[in-house]
C-alpha cells in the first residue's frame, strides 16, 4: 500500500503540489484579509449613505455604489491585465503571489461591500430607531448595534467571498501567479499533463469544503449567542 501512494505521489510531483497549495493558501488569506479590511467599511458606508438612513447622501451613495458596481462588472481575467500598473507600483512585480494581491482585492473588496450591505439591510432596524431615541452617534450605532448584530451574516458574507477567492487564484495561473491554477495551467494544459491537472482538482475541493464546513460552524455559534 505505501509502495502504491509512493509511486503515485512521484507520478504526480507531491512536491510541486504542496509548494502549490502553500502559495494558494497564501493569496487566499492575504486576500481574504485585505478584503475584509477595505470591503467591511466599504459596505458600512454604502448602507449609511443610502435612503433613509443615518448618513443619508444621494449623490454620494449613487457615485459610490456606481465605482463598486463597476468593479464587480469587470472580469477577473480582465481586471488582471487592466490593474498590471497599480500591482507593479504597489508591489514591484507583476508574477508570483505578491503580483496577484491586488487585482483579487480590487475585485473580491466591492463585492463582499455588497454583500455587508445587503445583510445589513435584512436586520431589523428597529434597534436603529432604538439608538437615536437614546441619543447615540452614528458610530455608536453603528459598533454598538449594527455590527453585532450583522455578524452571523458577515461571516456568511467572508465564507461566500472566500469560495470565490479560490477561484480566482486559480485564474491567476495565466499570469503566472503562481499556485494550483499556474500547475494546473503549466502543466496539465501547456504540457499536457492530465495528471497533475486533475490532481490540482481534489485538492481545492477540499480547501472549499474546510472553508465552508469552518463558515457554518462560526455562523451557528455566532447565531447562538444573539
Amino acid at each position: 500500500m505505501l509502495e502504491f501512494i509512493l509511486s503515485i505521489w512521484n507520478l504526480i510531483d507531491g512536491e510541486l503540489l504542496i509548494e502549490a497549495t502553500t502559495d494558494t493558501l497564501l493569496m487566499v488569506v492575504i486576500t481574504v484579509f485585505f478584503t475584509v479590511l477595505f470591503g467591511l467599511p466599504l459596505g458600512l458606508i454604502l448602507f449609511l449613505l443610502s435612503p433613509g438612513q443615518l448618513l443619508e447622501n444621494k449623490r454620494f451613495y449613487s457615485l459610490v455604489s456606481f465605482l463598486v458596481n463597476i468593479l464587480r462588472s469587470i472580469p477577473f481575467i480582465i481586471l488582471l491585465v487592466i490593474a498590471i500598473p497599480l500591482t507593479q507600483a504597489l508591489t514591484g512585480t507583476t508574477i508570483g503571489v505578491k503580483g496577484i494581491i491586488p487585482p483579487l482585492v480590487l475585485s473580491a473588496a466591492p463585492y463582499f461591500a455588497r454583500l455587508v450591505q445587503n445583510v445589513i439591510r435584512q436586520l431589523d432596524l428597529g434597534i436603529i430607531e432604538a439608538c437615536k431615541s437614546m441619543g447615540a452617534t452614528t458610530w455608536q450605532t453603528v459598533y454598538g448595534a449594527i455590527i453585532p448584530e450583522a455578524i452571523p451574516g458577515i461571516l456568511g458574507a467572508i465564507t461566500v467571498t472566500t469560495v470565490s477567492i479560490i477561484g480566482y487564484t486559480a485564474m491567476g495561473g495565466v499570469v503566472g501567479a503562481g499556485g494550483l491554477g499556474d500547475v494546473a495551467i503549466r502543466y496539465g494544459y501547456n504540457r499536457f499533463e492530465p495528471v497533475m491537472l486533475w490532481a490540482t482538482v481534489p485538492i481545492i475541493v477540499v480547501i472549499v469544503q474546510l472553508v465552508e464546513y469552518t463558515g457554518d460552524k462560526l455562523i451557528r455559534k455566532f447565531d447562538r449567542k444573539r
